[in-house]
């Protein structure tokens, strides 16, 4: 029985936050990415998607090995990577719109431990599905670098992941929470390399396996080429398929209200009017969907935005009123008031200081170390 221990959503490629491979894809190179796991078990095995793709993925190979966790180690792993198979094989096709589960490794992990997974591409595989923001180093080099254990040959870096969507150990455990929102869900404004999200606060403070299924810039009722699907439509396929998963967190619907209030915004324009009502609406039919699969689900107030390039009259009002909504409706089977545990004392619409990243919209590690006691309170 496997409980998933990592996710990142996928997403439609695209020119992103930071610059990356997702447009232009790979051909003829390899790929090694680092990941985080939040439960422990001796079998691994691994989920690729293929979601955004037009045409099929040849995957050459695939290997998963122990990080080399000093500083400095960058592409290099401890020990040689242990070969990973597909139905029995060492490649796999994967259909353009699918997915592929390999099979498990005997691989024993701790929770909290880092492994590296690499692959090998070694056909043109067109734009790639891939998750914009990982805060954790990605690397690309010529050829086939399966079996590499220094990382030299990793030549170039990327802060995305591509292709792998999770990760799943023979835990056997059915108590996971999963974490869904957005850029503040994602961890934008943590510090990049150091797994210092709130998912993993939130891990770490209760020994739960805890699933980041945030996307930056997500929206509640909206698609968008950059910010990926809707929330109302991407969490049967993100968080509803995970394995072990019994708690559902939502944070969502910032986005939602405070794209119509920023300067010009190419990528997200025009930006819809929305008001709380079609954001209590959008909340319903998460809730109604993560309980028909008997899911517990928690509800997170917004937090406070004043002062941030989201923030105005006609947002401030459809916030108060949502947050209004989540404390007090009890459609949700719990509330984390998120907004009250960092808002500051004197100006209690904008984020406290110490725990600003300093755009006054997205908390720092302190921030979001508040936001997992405030979570871990009401699992």
């Amino acid at each position: 029985m496997f409980t998933t221990a990592w996710t990142a959503s996928p997403q439609s490629p695209s020119t992103g936050f930071t610059p990356n491979w997702s447009q232009e894809g790979f051909w003829r190179q390899s790929l090694r990415q680092v990941v985080r796991l939040s439960a422990g078990g001796v079998r691994v095995r691994i989920r690729l998607s293929n979601a955004y793709g037009t045409s099929p993925l040849r995957i050459a190979g695939a290997t998963l090995a122990r990080t080399a966790a000093c500083v400095g180690a960058g592409a290099a792993v401890l020990a040689e990577p242990v070969r990973l198979a597909f139905d029995g094989a060492a490649s796999v096709e994967i259909p353009a719109r699918g997915e592929s589960v390999g099979d498990a490794a005997e691989f024993a992990v701790a929770a909290g431990e880092s492994v590296t997974v690499t692959l090998h591409l070694d056909a043109v595989t067109g734009p790639a599905t891939f998750h914009a923001q990982a805060f954790a180093t990605s690397y690309r080099g010529a050829g086939d670098l399966l079996a590499d254990t220094g990382g030299a040959g990793f030549d170039e870096v990327s802060e995305s992941w591509y292709f792998l969507t999770a990760v799943d150990v023979s835990a056997g455990r059915t108590d996971g929470v999963a974490l869904f929102g957005d850029s503040i869900t994602d961890g934008f404004g943590s510090t990049p390399g150091a797994n210092r999200r709130w998912s993993d606060a939130l891990a770490a403070r209760t020994g739960r396996p805890v699933l980041n299924a945030g996307i930056g810039g997500n929206l509640l009722l909206n698609d968008s080429a950059w910010y990926g699907e809707k929330g109302v439509h991407r969490l049967e396929r993100d968080v509803l398929s995970l394995a072990g998963v019994d708690t559902l967190v939502v944070l969502l619907g910032l986005n939602d209200i405070g794209f119509s209030e920023g300067a010009a915004e190419p990528t997200y324009r025009p930006a819809p009017l929305v008001e709380a009502g079609e954001l209590v609406a959008g909340h319903r039919e998460l809730i109604r969907q993560a309980r028909r699969r008997g899911l517990r689900v928690v509800g997170a107030t917004l937090l406070p935005f004043a002062g941030s390039d989201h923030w105005g009259e006609r947002a401030a009002k459809v916030s108060h009123e949502f947050n209004e909504w989540v404390r007090r409706s009890g459609e949700y089977d719990a509330v984390v008031d998120l907004h009250r545990a960092l808002a500051d004392p004197v100006a209690p619409d904008a984020l406290r200081g110490v725990y600003d990243f300093g755009d006054h919209l997205h908390p720092n590690d302190a921030g979001y170390q508040v936001m997992a006691e405030a979570v871990g309170v009401v699992l």
